[in-house]
Parts: C-alpha cells; structure tokens; sequence
C-alpha cells in the first residue's frame, strides 16, 4: 500500500521550534521529490517547501525563508520539516507530498516550486498551532 505517514505537530508558543516528519512505504521515495505544504482554514493550500529527489535543489516559500529547513534521508525514506521560531500565521495543517522527479527536479534547479497538481501522493496531514 502506498502510503506517506506523517508524525510531529503540536502546539506551540511563538518562537517555538517543531519538527514535522514524513515517511514513505510502498514506493520508493527517491524518485521523488517531497514537498510540505500547510493550509489555513479558509485559505488555499499553500507550498512551503520543497527538495528535490537528489538532496541537492530546495525551495523556501518567501514566508518561512530563514526560518524552515527541509531535509530528507532516502535510506530511510523520510523527509523533515523543522521549523523555527514559529509564528502565529504558521498555524494550520502540515501536508507532505510526493511528486515524480521529473515533474519537479527541473523546476527546483530553477528555484521554483513544482506546481501542485503534478504531487501523486499525500501525507494525513497534521495540526500545528501557534498561539501564545
């Protein structure tokens, strides 16, 4: 079964620190590049980040630049979202998402993000509030 797990989450104060985790199974997760994405309730799904199936292309939404490091462990077939002094507009649900190398390797090298309708799978998602 294909399937991206997430873990990690919680609620915070501002300039708290959490870290998000993704895992794989079914597939193998090093033909494609991961993506973190959070929505807000009553907002659309926005990007925050991005790296490619390589390790070696990554993309910051201008909002979390600075302040979130993606990273990911093919071995392992994990992906990690830390995220540092958080905010309050950080608050909302924590997506992780799969999308096929070629649709997104190219694009990163580019510093762009790879276009949401081109990810195959999707993490449960998990909550993150930010409230002091």
């Amino acid at each position: 079964q294909v399937r991206l797990v997430q873990s990690g989450g919680g609620s915070v104060r501002p300039g708290d620190s959490l870290r998000l985790s993704c895992a794989a199974s079914g597939f193998s997760l090093e033909y494609y590049a991961i993506g973190w994405f959070r929505q807000a309730p009553g907002k659309e799904r926005e990007q925050v980040s991005c790296i490619s199936s390589s390790d070696s292309s990554t993309y910051y939404a201008e909002s979390v630049k600075g302040r979130f490091y993606i990273s990911r462990d093919n071995a392992r077939h994990t992906s990690t979202l830390q995220m540092n002094d958080l905010k309050p507009e950080d608050t909302g649900v924590y997506y992780c998402a799969a999308v096929l190398r070629p649709f997104a390797d190219p694009k990163l090298r580019e510093g762009r993000a790879p276009e949401i309708k081109d990810y195959d799978y999707w993490g449960q998602g998990t909550q993150v509030t930010v409230a002091s």
